[in-house]
């Protein structure tokens, strides 16, 4: 039997669809441990075995929050069943997602070193190839 050609960019589609609709899904989740919850990605493997879904946290303890989601896995995944037509749906695992931390920090340190830089209209006390600057000679 032979097999049928990939459907190009069809995994992204697939991740798409899947970070939709677990956002709408963690929405009725119940569980306190949850606060308010953003999916940033959705990774999948080629063969649609496990999806690894990154989050980030507005509000709420992010290891309790992580913890919950896993627990949670198996109904978000019963969720999505009911909701994608593919042959196999993934097993979910959740991961925080810490580059809005990482843009924070590197944004501050940016901030740092700007307020430390000299400015570009500030007077220039070298001399320019050794020889005093003279205002006159202009």
């Amino acid at each position: 039997m032979r097999h049928k050609r990939s459907i190009p960019n069809r995994s992204f589609r697939v991740a798409d669809q899947i970070q939709r609709d677990v956002a709408e899904l963690i929405r009725d989740l119940k569980d306190p441990r949850i606060g308010m919850v953003t999916i940033s990605a959705v990774d999948i493997t080629p063969d649609y075995a496990h999806a690894r879904i990154r989050f980030s946290v507005l509000t709420g303890e992010v290891s309790e929050t992580e913890v919950a989601l896993n627990e949670a896995a198996g109904f978000l995944r019963n969720g999505l069943f009911k909701r994608l037509q593919i042959h196999t749906v993934p097993t979910l695992h959740f991961h925080f997602d810490r580059t809005t931390e990482r843009a924070a920090e590197l944004s501050a340190l940016i901030t740092l070193a700007n307020s430390q830089r000299v400015p570009d209209d500030a007077p220039v006390d070298a001399a320019v190839d050794g020889e005093p600057k003279d205002d006159a000679s202009q």
